[in-house]
């Protein structure tokens, strides 16, 4: 469970990281912002769903590229991941979420599984918002996990 939680506290920071990488070249490219907006809004639609909440509301892809809003959102993706964070278990990690996808389709899956789902999913779009954020003229950032690894233990 530890490995998890220091995932999940990876992503915050890479977000953070990422998110201030995109402020600094101006908000551009917006087809970068909008991946980190959908990557966010992924993040809130799993967050959502592990509280037992519907996130049939929420909406995955949007020309939304407003970095303010962005910000907004990670912000509450972090409180509602830490506070999800905190109360989880060893025995939780093994149940079951009942949940309907975007599409409204239902599935059940572990919460082991969908932690891992979350992270493995930002990190695939990182790499992508990087790569676009570089041939912009921007800074790409050096977001591996190890890195943040090592910081920690700074």
């Amino acid at each position: 469970m530890q490995t998890l939680k220091r995932m999940i506290e990876h992503q915050i920071w890479a977000d953070q990281l990422l998110l201030a990488a995109l402020r600094a070249n101006g908000g551009k490219p917006a087809d970068a912002v909008k991946l980190m907006r959908h990557l966010a809004t992924a993040e809130q639609v799993w967050v959502t769903r592990l509280n037992g909440e519907s996130s049939a509301h929420l909406q995955l892809w949007s020309d939304e590229a407003d970095l303010n809003a962005l910000e907004e959102l990670l912000a509450s993706n972090e409180a509602s991941y830490r506070a999800y964070m905190d109360s989880l278990t060893e025995e939780k990690l093994d149940e079951m979420i009942a949940y309907a996808n975007q599409s409204g389709t239902p599935f059940s899956t572990s919460v082991r599984d969908i932690l891992s789902q979350v992270v493995l999913h930002g990190q695939y779009h990182r790499g992508q918002i990087n790569r676009a954020l570089k041939e912009a003229g921007g800074t790409p950032q050096a977001l591996d996990y190890i890195l943040y690894s090592r910081m920690q233990q700074a």
